[in-house]
């Protein structure tokens, strides 16, 4: 099969889909990998490299989009719309829920959107796991920077020094993200609280993260209740596919001091507080109700060359697969790969999606 790795153009977004590495497996098992000149500049990848262990560099994105499979991070933007294209096998991060227009255009287009995030093992969400690490991770540094009085913060310091209480970081969700914010959080000192609503995942997390975050049912009463003592906020909520629960209303945010920080992980899924919306790396932050904002949609691009290396760890094999095998002989082999494909030829086959937009459902089976 010709596989197609073009350079991602979203504002500031320097991972790459492959690792020359990941391309060395593509081509040992007979496969044609076309890599777009520059693609792996951003994460530390230089051109020579994918040259080096079998890859076919082009010049332009037109000739990486031409390819059967195309493999990206980041979900099209309008600048790419034109490359979709009936039959394209196409597997990135989608995100559709919070993207009526391109769920529009992959339907106009009949392309085959295969998305990373609604790849469903079980419980778990094994493509969207470790940048939701990242992400977790990243949001108690961005936050405790941000509450820098020199970034317009309140001037609080997470830890804390001998004689004065250390910051308080409330975490919405206790899921992959939100685990690892608050890793980090307590590795700073800081005074955690993580909100969930399964009692049996806050039993890990009690057990996980040795009693040093405390963990609060998830409810509109305890969050009110919190909000005021919070010196970081963390929204990690997660509804697979779907777009994500508005919990933090307006009129709750007025209830957080001024200087305060919230970073809202579930941005790109819609985000879960009335006054989100998707900011850039180039412009991270804007202040509602006297709180700072950090609203990136592509949170792990700023760590580029981590982030790429392991997203290619994960999403290699199945794109491995999909080579080898073709769309329909991988979805037999990997049954929760069927839950990935969120538009087929024209239809839309992930529930959340349809409901989030008000489209007809198609089931895959019966498409199949």
């Amino acid at each position: 099969m010709k596989i197609g790795i073009p350079k991602e153009i979203k504002v500031k977004e320097n991972r790459v889909a492959c690792t020359p590495a990941g391309v060395r497996m593509l081509t040992a098992a007979g496969h044609q990998v076309l890599v777009q000149q520059g693609a792996g500049v951003g994460s530390g990848f230089s051109d020579d490299q994918y040259q080096q262990l079998g890859a076919t560099l082009v010049p332009t994105a037109a000739e990486a989009w031409s390819a059967e499979l195309v493999v990206k991070v980041k979900e099209p933007i309008p600048a790419e719309y034109g490359y979709l294209r009936p039959n394209l096998l196409l597997f990135t991060y989608l995100h559709l829920a919070a993207d009526r227009p391109l769920t529009e255009r992959l339907l106009a287009s009949g392309t085959i959107g295969i998305a990373y995030e609604t790849v469903q093992v079980g419980k778990r969400l094994p493509l969207l796991e470790p940048m939701s690490e990242i992400a977790g991770r990243m949001s108690t540094i961005v936050g405790a920077n941000y509450l820098s009085k020199a970034l317009g913060g309140k001037g609080v310091l997470l830890g804390g020094v001998p004689g004065v209480l250390p910051g308080k970081v409330l975490v919405i969700g206790g899921g992959t993200a939100g685990v690892n914010a608050g890793r980090m959080a307590t590795g700073l000192g800081a005074d955690v609280t993580i909100l969930e609503v399964d009692l049996e995942k806050m039993r890990f997390l009690d057990i996980s993260l040795h009693s040093t975050a405390h963990t609060l049912f998830s409810n509109e009463q305890n969050l009110i209740e919190e909000l005021p003592s919070v010196d970081l906020l963390i929204g990690a909520v997660l509804v697979p596919g779907a777009k994500a629960p508005r919990l933090i209303t307006r009129t709750m945010l007025r209830k957080m001091r001024p200087g305060s920080v919230f970073v809202d992980i579930a941005i790109d899924q819609g985000g879960c507080a009335e006054t989100s919306r998707a900011t850039t790396h180039e412009n991270p932050v804007y202040i509602e109700e006297d709180v700072i904002h950090y609203c990136v949609a592509n949170m792990p691009g700023a760590y580029a060359r981590t982030a790429t290396q392991a997203l290619t760890n994960v999403t290699l094999p199945y794109a491995v697969k999909i080579a080898d095998l073709g769309i329909a002989g991988a979805l037999q082999r990997l049954p929760e790969l069927r839950g990935g494909i969120n538009t087929w030829n024209g239809k839309l086959t992930y529930q959340g999606v349809a409901d989030a937009h008000n489209i007809p459902y198609s089931a895959l089976p019966e498409i199949l």
